[in-house]
């Protein structure tokens, strides 16, 4: 075994595939094998859906923690940083437990290469957390997917209780099909025999699949459009509601949360009902009040208001963008936007026309990236004012500076990994004009 430091681990892990070769579970189902298949150890709640996996993640984490449970979270990508992807009760794995894992089990990815076998990066630290979650004695883990569901290296799971299908709509088209069928077929593929299933309803086609998956596999599908919500307010901090006569607030903003909630509160409400899982009324509004989740609609400062979003595709944008309708009516928004080559900007910028005053383009670190001219000669389709910026620094000081002077406000959106890398840069912006900001990071 090589003794490594952190940074050497993660050099490691990075150095790997981000996808594999070609789609299935062969190559992580050997793997895990190796690694005495820590996933059967374990129960599962598994989440598949094009957007709204990692706030209804968190929801339910949140409630299972604040219930006594010992609740992993597996979530992807990560925002803050790479060890967000793996956590147990709200904390993420430390540098010590992945460097040692990653010590101990390199080797066995060496192995399999001599046999012709490349293990991808998802595929690894998907095992790796596993044997964490398994070594930690977790009582349940929130699971999700990656890309897709049927083929993801996380539907290697047995142990599943429920199945949570969020939003499903066009994305990753070259790799899950290009109409909502096939999609949504690929998303059903994590529903496992004589199990649960909970559903929002909303596309017919969409909606007929995964019917027809849960029939076929003997589930109780419950449709989480079905749940009762009274929402009593709504401000650009929180949402206050009432379920079954329970006070709740969330601090996930925007009507497509309210959708991610009741996917939550339908997937408790099975735990409660039939695992016997103990959560209060109390409990459940405690833990939903907990729940936060970076870069989805986060409010990084109120003066001037700077929202950050991971928005990345046409859904995506048209949640943002009904959200801008609501909580800045009346303001001039200067964008700071970034997007990947493999995304459907022209429809994503389109449901932004008219909202907008100014956009910065700018380059996410992907080597999918878009440039920041091509993007910006997209957006000057939708928008006067287009400009094209290098240094990410220096966007953020222009974005404030054009707030500032209109009274505005400032919206970085296009990418989870554009926001993983500006969120830092926000804040110590702000904090050189000494702003108030409403996060802290680690320096």
């Amino acid at each position: 075994m090589t003794v490594m430091n952190y940074h050497e681990a993660l050099d490691k892990i990075n150095s790997l595939m981000l996808f594999g070769s070609r789609p299935g579970l062969d190559r992580v189902l050997r793997l895990l094998e190796m690694m005495d298949n820590p996933q059967h150890k374990l129960k599962f709640v598994h989440i598949a859906g094009t957007n709204g996996k990692g706030s209804t993640s968190k929801m339910i984490s949140a409630v299972l923690r604040e219930a006594g449970y010992r609740t992993g979270l597996f979530i992807s990508p990560y925002v803050i940083e790479f060890r967000e992807r793996m956590q147990i009760d709200g904390n993420m794995i430390s540098k010590e437990t992945l460097t040692q894992y990653v010590s101990e089990t390199y080797p066995l990815l060496e192995q399999l290469k001599k046999d012709g076998i490349i293990i991808t990066e998802f595929e690894y630290i998907t095992a790796l957390a596993f044997r964490w979650y398994a070594e930690s004695q977790c009582d349940i883990v929130v699971l999700e997917t990656g890309m897709g569901g049927l083929l993801d290296s996380t539907n290697v799971v047995q142990n599943t209780l429920v199945s949570v299908i969020t939003s499903i709509s066009y994305d990753h088209t070259a790799i899950l099909g290009d109409t909502l069928e096939e999609i949504a077929r690929q998303k059903g593929g994590i529903i496992k025999p004589d199990s649960n299933t909970v559903y929002y309803r909303q596309h017919d086609n969409a909606d007929t699949v995964i019917s027809d998956i849960a029939r076929q596999m003997n589930n109780t599908l419950l449709y989480a459009d079905s749940l009762s919500v009274d929402i009593t307010e709504q401000t650009i901090e929180h949402t206050r509601l009432l379920y079954q006569n329970i006070p709740v607030t969330i601090q996930l903003i925007g009507m497509h949360q309210i959708k991610n909630l009741k996917l939550a509160l339908g997937t408790l409400e099975i735990l409660r009902t039939k695992f016997d899982f103990s959560i209060s009324d109390a409990v459940l509004a405690r833990g939903l009040a907990k729940a936060e989740m970076p870069a989805r609609l986060e409010l990084l400062c109120k003066e001037p208001i700077i929202l950050l979003d991971g928005a990345h595709n046409p859904d995506g944008m048209n949640a943002l963008s009904d959200a801008l309708k609501k909580y800045l009516p009346d303001k001039k928004i200067i964008c700071i936007m970034g997007m990947l080559r493999d995304k459907d900007s022209n429809s994503s910028l389109e449901y932004l026309d008219g909202l907008i005053d100014s956009v910065i383009t700018l380059e996410p670190d992907n080597p999918r990236r878009q440039t920041k001219e091509e993007l910006a000669e997209k957006a000057v389709k939708f928008f006067d004012k287009v400009y094209p910026m290098e240094n990410f620094s220096q966007a953020i000081e222009k974005a404030l500076d054009m707030a500032e002077k209109n009274n505005g406000a400032v919206v970085i959106c296009g990418s989870l990994y554009l926001a993983s890398q500006l969120r830092p840069l926000v804040v110590r912006c702000l904090k050189k004009r000494n702003k108030t900001t409403l996060i802290d990071i680690q320096e």
